[in-house]
């Protein structure tokens, strides 16, 4: 769906409020006076001169590692045309908010008054100190192929004119892919480009670098095609000048097997596509109106494979795939250019990262039920969190390879994870976990399996090896979505209401356990049609490992049947529930956000021990924080005293665990503070990580608020304290936490497999 831009609305996103997209933000404390005498003068004086005896060192004590600079002199912007360096701020604006949001790299935009090509050459250069990269935008050609060359000549750090090689990357991760659907090979294959500016030169070398023949491209201008006996020839369209005897677009396009426009809109028919080769590949970039329109070109003949520039068709040729990804690999290993090593393994990275499936916050974000590659899916898409995982690393290795990395790295795995982090999203949790699972998968039974997303998360589950999913539900009804969301699902369906033999076995172990408890047989049995009870049984008689419900129903009814069925651990009289709050700050534990409404000391402190033994669990070793209105009996109340005579209870029969309060969130998280006004805590030294909050609905609001206020990111809700693996999925999960839980589920039915052995 295509978005419509109103004038005036575009004009009041870059006016109100503060001016402009971007503003300079402070990386350290400076809350004092010390803090600046730090920041500046007499402080500033030691890294000064460290520096100056070391000049590497500006990468140890500055934002240089993490700094690009976005330059323009405003000859070429957008589809604008020469508007000059003032005009063109927006746009280099935009593009720096872009390295920010995309690979966390802080951003310049720096628009130089000079046309003449040598005098920007020198001014750019004067900014080497400063900048730890050079990103050159919107500078006509051919001046900017001079431009660029020079400067990658001149300077040791990585420089990359988007305008060109952006384009040519992710285009060329494109046709390989496209290529590859058809089964033709590169080397082989005719291209025809439309353009003969930067970008196609840029293009055209890179496919040459992939394999294509000189011979076989054939360049077009205003002029039509670029032929060797046109007078007046240079550069690079001398070099790819063609010796075939055609004259115009149309001639060139009969019997080709690509085509890439990076020229004007509608200057193709649906008669010059048809005059293709079989399967052809059309690209067709100009922007906003790309050289034929997608529908035309698609109703055309029924074998075209189309790419555009836009947001709103399949296959957007977008430069926000590469040029965020790659200064960032390029600058995580200080290089000294971006190569053509390094172009080509992005290329081959994005390629690569297309034909793997897709995550279900990418679905979502595009409103598609399921992404797949194929002739609509050549390169990912903008907004998949994987790119820089995968692109980066690419990049970064290329560097190495090539022999222009500075500082190598040398933990891939640690690496990975500080990329995640730069775009604020950490998965380690939850890498470890999944990787947990994988060792030895168990039998996950999903209760609501005549769901989508239930299904779309257990093809996730297969297709990873992290469990082996069963699924309730009527098995028609199963392999009817599970057909219409193309899933390749194998896994064993039970159909409750047709296994009589089986409830009526499940109803009497029921009955078994509930008959003085107000149950007869007969309401027993009534029970074990509900999903829940009999995939709580399966779970209770080991005919399945765990148990995940809870995708479209209440908290509560969702895990009544397990609690009845299953029960709770031994020496534990209550359940809690626990989320993973995930911030840009680090990671944290709260509990209880689930289950208990306003629990007492006493069961606070049962709290206090499930959600320890819930860090743990994630290798993480607690810091407890019992938190109320009050530090320390500043404040009386009912609050305050519970949370005291709770943390009492852990230190007298768990002096081992590092708790403290009652305590105030900030004060909890504020070693500073701490060391100042309350040097006895326990936690002043680190702070908290595991947050025990005073009553469900404080807990509830919190982490909610987190979540939409603060940006964090959550898993969960875990359960905590059954006597087998029970997890309650909240009302409305994504595939994602579906997944998530399930893995979690896996591990826990391992280390309670574990435990049984043990004892």
């Amino acid at each position: 769906m295509s978005i419509k831009i109103r004038k005036q609305d575009a004009l009041n996103y870059h006016m109100q409020g503060q001016p402009g997209k971007i503003e300079v933000v402070p990386t350290k404390v400076l809350s004092s006076q010390l803090d600046l005498a730090l920041a500046y003068s007499p402080g500033v004086a030691e890294p000064c001169k460290e520096i100056a005896a070391n000049k590497d060192d500006v990468y140890k004590y500055t934002s240089k590692g993490n700094l690009v600079a976005v330059i323009s002199n405003g000859t070429a912007v957008l589809g604008l045309g020469d508007i000059g360096p003032e005009a063109s701020k927006p746009v280099m604006e935009g593009k720096a908010v872009l390295f920010k949001k995309y690979a966390g790299i802080d951003s310049f935009d720096i628009e130089i008054d000079e046309k003449d090509p040598d005098a920007f050459i020198k001014i750019v250069k004067s900014l080497e100190p400063t900048f730890g990269g050079i990103n050159l935008e919107d500078i006509k050609a051919p001046e900017c192929f001079k431009i660029e060359q020079e400067l990658r000549e001149k300077m040791n750090i990585p420089i990359m004119h988007d305008d060109q090689h952006g384009t040519a990357i992710i285009s060329s991760a494109a046709l390989l892919n496209a290529l590859e659907l058809v089964g033709k090979k590169i080397d082989e294959v005719v291209l025809v480009l439309n353009g003969a500016g930067a970008a196609s030169v840029s293009c055209t070398k890179l496919y040459v670098a992939l394999g294509l023949k000189k011979e076989n491209v054939i360049m077009c201008d205003s002029k039509g095609v670029i032929r060797k006996d046109r007078p007046n020839l240079e550069g690079a369209k001398l070099e790819f000048a063609t010796s075939r005897n055609l004259n115009t677009l149309q001639e060139a396009l009969k019997g080709a097997d690509v085509f890439v426009g990076l020229s004007v809109g509608d200057i193709l028919t649906q008669d010059d596509i048809r005059s293709m080769a079989k399967n052809p590949i059309v690209f067709a970039l100009a922007n906003p109106n790309p050289e034929i329109a997608y529908d035309l070109a698609m109703k055309s003949r029924p074998d075209v494979i189309m790419g555009t520039g836009r947001s709103d068709h399949p296959n957007q040729v977008n430069n926000v795939l590469g040029f965020p990804y790659i200064f960032r690999g390029a600058l995580d290993v200080r290089a000294t250019e971006i190569n053509e090593a390094m172009k080509l393994a992005a290329v081959h990275a994005l390629a690569t990262l297309a034909k793997e499936p897709v995550p279900d916050i990418v679905n979502k974000a595009y409103n598609i039920e399921k992404l797949n590659f194929g002739k609509t899916y050549l390169i990912p898409k903008p907004l998949d969190p994987r790119l820089i995982t995968t692109i980066s690393p690419a990049v970064a290795k290329a560097a190495m390879e090539s022999g222009v990395a500075k500082n190598p790295i040398t933990d891939w795995g640690e690496y990975h994870l500080q990329l995640q982090k730069r775009i604020g999203i950490d998965q380690k949790f939850m890498n470890r976990i999944i990787d947990r699972a994988k060792e030895n998968p168990k039998r996950v039974v999903f209760a609501e399996a005549n769901h989508h997303k239930i299904l779309k998360a257990a093809q996730i589950l297969v297709d990873e090896g992290i469990a082996e999913p069963i699924l309730l539900g009527d098995p028609e009804e199963i392999n009817n979505l599970i057909k219409e969301h193309k899933l390749e699902l194998n896994c064993t369906i039970v159909y409750p209401r047709a296994e009589k033999e089986l409830t009526e076995q499940y109803a009497q172990k029921l009955y078994e356990k509930r008959q003085r408890k107000g149950l007869t047989y007969r309401d027993c049995l009534k029970l074990m049609q509900d999903r829940n009870y009999f995939a709580a049984m399966m779970v209770e008689v080991g005919a399945a490992d765990a148990l995940v419900s809870g995708l479209t129903k209440d908290y509560p009814k969702t895990i009544l049947p397990s609690l009845q069925i299953i029960g709770t651990a031994p020496g534990v009289k209550r359940v809690a529930g626990m989320y993973i709050v995930m911030t840009k700050r680090g990671n944290y534990f709260f509990g209880d956000c689930t289950v208990n409404v306003d629990p007492d000391a006493e069961q606070l402190y049962e709290i206090i021990g499930l959600t320890a033994r819930g860090a743990k669990f994630f290798d993480i070793e607690p810091r407890v924080a019992v938190l109320s209105y009050s530090n320390f009996g500043s404040s009386k109340g009912a609050i305050p005293e519970k949370a005291r005579q709770a943390v009492r209870m852990v230190k007298e029969k768990h002096p081992n665990i590092i708790i403290d309060g009652d305590i105030q969130a900030n004060v909890a998280l504020n070693t500073e503070l701490q060391q100042e006004m309350y040097p006895f805590s326990s936690l002043a030294k680190e702070g908290a990580n595991t947050f025990i909050f005073p009553n469900l609905a404080s807990a509830n609001i919190a982490y909610k608020l987190l979540m939409e206020i603060g940006g964090a990111e959550t898993i969960g809700p875990i359960l905590l304290g059954m006597n087998k693996p029970v997890h309650v999925l909240q009302l409305g999960s994504s595939i994602r936490e579906i997944v998530n839980i399930a893995a979690i589920a896996v591990v826990d039915a391992q280390l309670q497999e574990r435990n049984r052995h043990i004892s």
